[in-house]
């Protein structure tokens, strides 16, 4: 595998260029792998494009080139550069590397595993390979497997900070804040030099409630990578969010939104986006909510712990003009498993909210049966024909069966797989039926959960509502591993929102809301804040009291001509 050099090479390669008797091309691929290395990503494209230029077979340029353009945030330039260098080298370790490290920032994670698993065939002694497919299988929520990739480059390398580090963020992702202190402790000790290290963290201490030590982390880290300081920048201000300086994490804040970094991988963009809305937050001029310290070590593995769901005032001056409806379902008395605590209570405290911030209609619908459910939509549908916006809001049991997404009502069995068609909903009715309103069609799910349902696989192959995909073949849950529920893509002015990303599981709240419906009811009622910061306020605080074991995520778009708010400033 090839190695990025050191800065200390970017002189010595810049030397070179003036020497005689070199090959000029490979001096430049050098250079700018050096030039990668130091962050300078529109100095190392030129070079390398010099470099393809005198030679265009040689697979290192092309290599490089294609790391260059994922940082500076061009994906498809990346991913054409990096299929060029595996075409003239199929041999390419690195090439294999930074694919699938593109690939892991992009969300295709099956494709990142598939080049990490042939990293590994290609260098099983470097223990790069072992870090990088542990953190893609931490992606994929495969814990115990990222640990023991891990484990292995930390074995091949023990003096190598990354795997440790890395190890650490996957212990707290288990719940185990001790262990990733522990780990990231002694990433720290290995390699002092390294930002990342001190931000991640600053991280877990601001998790726990540990204010100064995640201070001093975030001061470390900005001391020691300058070059790289939104991470650390957006961890400062949410940590003074929560000591109650409200001034200094907005300071926070606005030095990460002017701080300049040529680097677009997602952790700078995820960093940028909450500090976007976080300022949009504090200038609205409404309360923060408080957020709770996480325990050290999760008692369970399916829930954490959470405050009731407080539902905020709003000034009528603030409330828009439009029509607005809603339709809200709680289901929590389920008859063929054990019922859940939280839906109901959710359900209920977002009805409260939707009415309070001005929706003119909202029907609560508690412990559905599927015909129950079926009557809601149909209603629900002439609602939102007279109307600007229309929001659907469900708790409860969901599922997917072949790449499709079920509400489960109450009265569900589910004692084979083909019963689905017969005793679940599908998504695709819910969002048919908010989709004649005007303006905006909003559907929230917090239906992530572990599924105690383990239908009984039929033999007959089974005709799918709502998907011409899975015609003709049988169908198999995926969602009894605990795996969430499958991405949806959805189109025109249309949000729909996970309480926690497809493939992941959300969490109940061992209060009387689930962490997803509290920071709903918190946040909602915040005026001047646009929808789509809206959203991303509301993930962070799921991620800031759940450690980030739990993580939102919006799919769709809304026209850019027109800014929309729950609530106008």
């Amino acid at each position: 595998m090839q190695i990025t050099k050191p800065s200390t090479a970017v002189p010595a390669c810049t030397r070179m260029l003036n020497s005689k008797n070199i090959k000029r091309n490979v001096v430049l691929n050098n250079l700018g792998a050096a030039l990668n290395n130091d962050g300078k990503y529109d100095r190392a494209l030129e070079v390398l494009t010099q470099s393809i230029r005198l030679d265009s077979s040689y697979a290192f340029a092309w290599q490089n080139r294609g790391l260059a353009w994922y940082r500076l945030g061009d994906i498809d330039k990346s991913l054409s550069d990096l299929e060029m260098s595996l075409k003239l080298n199929p041999g390419n370790a690195a090439a294999y590397n930074t694919r699938g490290m593109v690939k892991l920032d992009t969300g295709d994670i099956e494709g990142c595993l598939t080049d990490f698993d042939r990293l590994v065939e290609l260098a099983p002694k470097e223990p790069v390979a072992y870090n990088n497919r542990g953190i893609c299988r931490r992606s994929r929520r495969e814990y115990d497997k990222a640990v023991n990739d891990f484990e292995q480059a930390i074995h091949l390398k023990p003096t190598y900070d990354v795997p440790w580090s890395n190890r650490g963020e996957t212990f707290r992702l288990k719940g185990d804040l001790d262990r990733a202190l522990q780990d990231q402790s002694k990433a720290i000790e290995i390699n002092p030099k390294n930002g990342t290290n001190f931000t991640l963290r600053g991280d877990t201490y601001r998790y726990l409630g540990s204010i100064e030590l995640a201070l001093a982390d975030y001061d470390k880290a900005l001391a020691v990578k300058p070059e790289a300081p939104i991470p650390a920048l957006t961890g400062r201000g949410l940590t003074l969010e929560r000591k109650g300086d409200f001034a200094g994490a907005k300071a926070a804040f606005e030095q990460a939104m002017a701080a300049r970094s040529i680097d677009k991988s997602e952790i700078n963009r995820s960093a940028l986006e909450t500090a976007k809305a976080r300022l949009a937050a504090l200038d609205s001029g409404a309360p923060q909510p408080s957020i709770e310290p996480v325990p050290t070590k999760i008692k369970t593995t399916t829930s954490i712990p959470t405050s009731d769901a407080k539902v905020p005032s709003v000034a009528l001056g603030n409330l828009r003009a439009d029509r607005r409806v809603a339709l809200v379902i709680g289901n929590s008395s389920y008859r063929a498993v054990s019922p859940l605590t939280n839906p109901r209570n959710d359900a209920g405290a977002i009805a409260k909210s939707l009415r309070n911030i001005g929706f003119q209609a909202v029907t609560l619908v508690t412990d559905a049966t599927r015909e129950s459910i079926i009557d809601a939509l149909r209603a629900f549908a002439n609602e939102a024909e007279n109307s600007d916006w229309a929001m659907v809001y469900y708790a409860g049991h969901g599922i997917e069966v072949g790449g499709v997404n079920y509400l489960i009502p109450v009265d569900a069995k589910l004692a084979v797989d083909r019963d689905i068609e017969y005793e679940a909903i599908p998504m695709s009715q819910v969002l048919r039926a908010a989709n004649a309103a005007k303006k905006i069609k909003l559907v929230m799910l917090d239906a992530c959960r572990d599924n105690p349902f383990t239908p009984r696989k039929t033999d007959t192959p089974a005709l799918m509502v709502g998907s011409e995909s899975t015609a003709g073949r049988a169908i198999a849950s995926r969602s009894t591993s605990g795996r969430g529920l499958a991405e949806v893509k959805v189109q025109g002015a249309t949000l729909v929102v996970f309480a926690a990303k497809d493939g992941q599981v959300a969490l109940d709240g061992e209060g009387g809301n689930s962490p997803f419906a509290v920071a709903v009811t918190q946040r909602i009622a915040t005026p001047g804040v646009e929808i789509n910061k809206m959203f991303r306020l509301i993930r962070d605080d799921v991620m800031e009291a759940t450690a980030g074991r739990q993580e939102p995520y919006t799919y769709g778009s809304l026209p850019g001509k027109e800014d929309f708010f729950f609530v106008s400033k």
